[in-house]
């Protein structure tokens, strides 16, 4: 997998700080291409660490991993000078999370789950692109992943209900 290593932004970040390394998705952001897929697909181990657990605790977890992620995303994007830098993915790590809430376990859930985040992350219907121009910070890197992750679990619990 190609680097970005010459990106003078990322230059600033260290995988031995622990806000970075999880800002840059356990080093998956640092994909030269489609940094948010690879985020993405990193994590994949840690929702299925997660997914055995009661929904009540993977709720919680899912919800630390948002509010944490306001500031590992700030923290990171202050140390790079660069508002929503791409190798900055935690965002997508929370909203696989979010997106697989209740889904039923097996492959093709986590598939579809993972299929429809991707979508709503890269097409960014209203008001998802509006809040991801209009919001700064922390908080504006994670809400626009956050509500991706919301439809892409509305979209998943629709098709348990009509398909299972």
């Amino acid at each position: 997998m190609k680097l970005l290593s010459q990106d003078p932004a990322l230059k600033r970040l260290s995988l031995k700080n622990p806000a970075h390394f999880l800002a840059l998705g356990f080093g998956s952001g640092l994909a030269a291409k489609a940094p948010g897929t690879f985020g993405t697909l990193a994590a994949i181990p840690l929702y299925l660490l997660l997914a055995p657990l009661p929904l009540t605790w993977y709720l919680l977890l899912t919800a630390v991993s948002i509010f944490a992620g306001i500031y590992i995303c700030d923290k990171a994007a202050k140390d790079m000078g660069v508002h929503d830098h791409g190798a900055i993915v935690w965002d997508e790590v929370a909203g696989l999370l979010i997106t697989m809430i209740a889904a039923p376990k097996g492959v093709i859930w986590l598939v579809v789950g993972f299929a429809l985040f991707r979508l709503f992350d890269i097409i960014k219907p209203w008001p998802i692109r509006w809040l991801d121009a209009k919001v700064e910070g922390g908080f504006g890197i994670m809400i626009d992943d956050v509500l991706a992750g919301i439809f892409a679990f509305i979209c998943v619990q629709l098709l348990v209900h009509y398909f299972s």
